[in-house]
C-alpha cells in the first residue's frame, strides 16, 4: 500500500506529484501489468535474452 502525509502548507498539486512518484518507485503498476495475463515461460525467456541483449548493449554504448 503506497501512501504519503501531506504537510499543512502543502499545495495538493505538489502532494500528488510525491504520490504518483512513490507510486511509479514502488512497482505497483508494473506487477498488476505482469500479473493480468499468463506468458508462456518460452515467450517470457526469449524476452529476458532480450532485455539483457538491450542492456549489454547499452553498457558497451556508455563506455
Amino acid at each position: 500500500m503506497v501512501g504519503i502525509t501531506v504537510g499543512d502548507n502543502e499545495s495538493i498539486d505538489k502532494a500528488l506529484r510525491r504520490f504518483k512518484k512513490k507510486y511509479e518507485r514502488s512497482g505497483v503498476l508494473k506487477e498488476f501489468k505482469k500479473r493480468t495475463f499468463f506468458v508462456k515461460p518460452s515467450i517470457k525467456k526469449r524476452m529476458e535474452k532480450l532485455k539483457a541483449a538491450r542492456r549489454a548493449h547499452r553498457v558497451d554504448n556508455l563506455e
